[in-house]
């Protein structure tokens, strides 16, 4: 791979553009081998290969081609392992960033929260796309001129001393750590698919892949594989829906007509809606949810009385001798909860089936709700959403870190572009997705018999019963829409079986959905791990500490953190868009207000800063902690959830309360405090106006 050889920092605009042309000729011809090796396998599934030798063949060649790329791009130079040397074409960096940014969530979450909520999953399109024009206008270009290697860097730098660093550095770490367990808990997910391992052993396997790159070649060798990892999960995404593009429309362009698909599924969403027996179905879910709701009302004194009544109901049937009933009953006696705490946990269970007693969310309704108030509730969590998706994409250290690595400013704007070319791609193709595998589920599954329930459903709960469950709830044997629980997490996993492709485009398709989890995770590890070795480490404690020792200690970080949030991960805190979307909340309360008051208001000054960021993300850390079930759980938050809500917010959305105190608190306390020195304000004239044809290769930061 392009990037072996250790640079000398010092780069001629022919030597950047043979280096530029050695890349591309290299990712042609890995490109064209990884279309091979996926004929190769195609051929030796038709010749009998079995499905789990393909699994391991796929998960192998493609960790083993990352590790390959991350030993050939080992390095202990400083600019390299920081910033890949500052010598990445805007193209390839755009790819990169790509790469990082399609993550577990925008590869496997985005088509599968389209798929659950319709128009409503629209908001992750539109504040993601929106937030790279954020990046584009307002920070990309201006942190490049910097020239430094973090974010913390430039917080430091702009506004003076080791605080407002301090406060860069910890919430780098908990927005970066958040977004990473969502990423390791992905992996977990389709290294189980691929292998037919145990969850957390798939976990600790596929970090594997992500260790040996960032590792060995920190960023360089993190964008070289983030580049090779694009290509896999691009191709991979695109084959299944072409697929069912042709299969369902006659043309190879499922983003131009699929709307055809949408139509039909409206008309079949109005039949299921008024079909007797999903009424039956749902009915029946209601009752159990109105039941376990009053069990809950009414403990512990309800707990008693429901064991009780069961133990009668034993007594009864065997004074009538009737066998088969006090069996029954006995089963029922002895799978009753056997304490209170039991009890409230099995019945809060059962009350959440309340939400598959009301009506299936229609694909294309605009805000859905029973009301108009719970219609404007719907668009105000829309908007909300939009906001924090935007604030956050234009505030995440891992990516504004990629815009350090370009040889220019003039290559960090080209690469904005770049970059949004190259997701647009996948975000033009989820919504295409989403829909026509809704399709194929409202009239191939939907209607058909329990009896002959297709092998991806066996395969699917078997990885996680929480992803996918059909149960037959009215014992028809006949599978209604109701009955069916389906995770967004794995709808595009099992898009190509839904589709009826052959096994080795599933393999082919985990295998771009690894690439997009662990390209993520590649850039969040090493953020956090820069954070504590560079920003933590050199620049607080040991600003004599030779090269060597920074990026050994950079290393020995990336294995601890990457150890605990694998274990964290393993306790399934959330689903992947959720926590993708927190750390997107977190990073924009964290970040943005310090960001663009540091690059546009010469006035802004530490005290501000520091306060504004710690209080954006207090309140936005809290408004989670209080309203999110796995959060409240940890933190032993007991008053009711909705006693918490503010305007009906979700806590996906909580960084709609960081970033505007963020903004209003900098503002009033550099108001109220002395303006920061003149060498500050020196630093702000010299970022706020790159120099487009200036600071060519510049490498300075080391």
């Amino acid at each position: 791979m392009a990037g072996p050889a250790e640079p000398t920092n010092v780069f001629t605009a022919g030597t950047q553009k043979a280096f530029t042309s050695q890349l591309k000729k290299v990712y042609t011809w890995y490109t064209g081998g990884f279309i091979a090796f996926v004929i190769f396998l195609a051929i030796a599934e038709q010749m009998g290969m079995s499905r789990q030798w393909i699994g391991y063949i796929f998960l192998l060649a493609t960790v083993g081609l990352y590790a390959g790329i991350g030993v050939m791009s080992r390095t202990s130079d400083a600019a390299e392992y920081y910033v890949a040397g500052r010598r990445v074409p805007a193209l390839f960096n755009g790819m990169a960033t790509g790469a990082d940014w399609m993550s577990a969530a925008s590869f496997i979450g985005m088509a599968g929260t389209l798929y659950l909520t319709g128009y409503g999953g629209l908001a992750f399109i539109l504040g993601w796309t929106g937030g790279y024009v954020l990046v584009a206008l307002l920070l990309a270009p201006y942190l490049r001129k910097f020239g430094q290697f973090t974010i913390p860097d430039f917080l430091g730098a702009r506004y003076g001393g080791h605080i407002p660093r301090t406060i860069g550095i910890l919430a780098a770490i908990l927005c970066s750590f958040t977004y990473v367990v969502a990423q390791i808990y992905g992996v977990g997910i389709i290294t189980t698919r691929l292998t037919g391992v145990e969850f957390i052993y798939g976990i600790f396997l596929g970090i594997g892949g992500i260790l040996v790159c960032s590792f060995l070649g920190g960023m360089r060798a993190v964008t070289w594989t983030q580049v090779a990892q694009y290509i896999i999960l691009i191709i991979a995404y695109m084959i299944p829906v072409v697929w069912l593009s042709v299969k369902h429309t006659g043309v190879p362009l499922p983003q131009l007509v699929y709307g055809k698909v949408l139509e039909k599924v409206t008309a079949r969403e109005e039949q299921l809606l008024k079909d007797p027996k999903e009424l039956e179905v749902r009915g029946i879910f209601k009752a159990r949810a109105d039941a376990a709701s009053a069990n809950l009302k009414g403990l512990p004194g309800s707990f008693d009385a429901g064991r009780q009544a069961l133990a009668d109901a034993v007594e009864k049937a065997k004074a009538d001798n009737n066998a088969d009933a006090a069996a029954a009953a006995q089963k029922a006696l002895d799978a009753y909860p056997k304490d209170a705490g039991a009890a409230k946990a099995a019945w809060t269970k059962d009350a959440g089936v309340a939400a598959r007693a009301g009506p299936p969310i229609r694909h294309a309704e605009a805000f859905p709700g029973k009301d108009d108030t719970a219609r404007d509730v719907s668009r105000r969590n829309f908007l909300a959403l939009v906001f924090c998706l935007m604030i956050g994409t234009a505030a995440l250290p891992h990516i504004l870190m990629r815009y350090y690595t370009t040889p220019s400013v003039r290559e960090a704007r080209q690469s904005v572009f770049w970059s949004l070319f190259f997701i647009f791609l996948l975000y033009f193709t989820a919504p295409a997705l989403a829909v026509l595998v809704k399709f194929d589920v409202y009239t191939l599954l939907v209607g058909s018999e329990f009896a002959k329930l297709p092998q991806w459903v066996a395969s699917w709960t078997r990885v996680d019963p929480s992803l996918l469950s059909i149960v037959d709830v009215n014992k028809d044997g006949i599978v209604q829409l109701a009955e069916i629980a389906i995770g967004g997490d794995i709808v595009v996993l099992a898009t190509p079986e839904i589709a009826g492709l052959p096994y080795v485009i599933s393999g082919l398709v985990a295998a771009g959905g690894l690439a997009a989890a662990l390209s993520t995770a590649d850039g969040l590890l090493l953020t956090i791990a820069n954070a504590l070795s560079h920003d933590f480490y050199y620049k607080m404690l040991d600003p004599n500490a030779p090269t060597a020792r920074r990026v050994m200690i950079s290393k020995m970080l990336l294995l601890v953190v990457a150890v605990c949030a694998a274990l964290v991960a393993a306790q399934k805190p959330a689903d992947i868009l959720f926590l993708v979307s927190a750390a997107f909340s977190l990073a924009a309360a964290a970040f943005f207000p310090a960001l663009v008051c540091g690059i546009f208001w010469k006035r802004a000054n530490k005290w501000g800063a520091t306060l504004g960021m710690a209080l954006g993300v207090g309140i936005t850390f809290y408004y989670m902690a209080t309203t999110q079930p796995w959060l409240r759980s940890v933190f032993g938050v007991t008053s009711p959830i909705a006693d918490n809500i503010w305007w009906g917010i979700q806590p996906i959305s909580a960084g709609l309360w960081g970033v505007p105190l963020g903004f209003i608190v900098i503002i009033v306390v550099s108001l109220i405090t002395p303006a920061p020195e003149r060498d500050t304000q020196e630093l702000v004239e010299h970022v706020r106006y790159p120099n487009l044809t200036g600071d060519t290769l510049d490498t300075r930061g080391t």
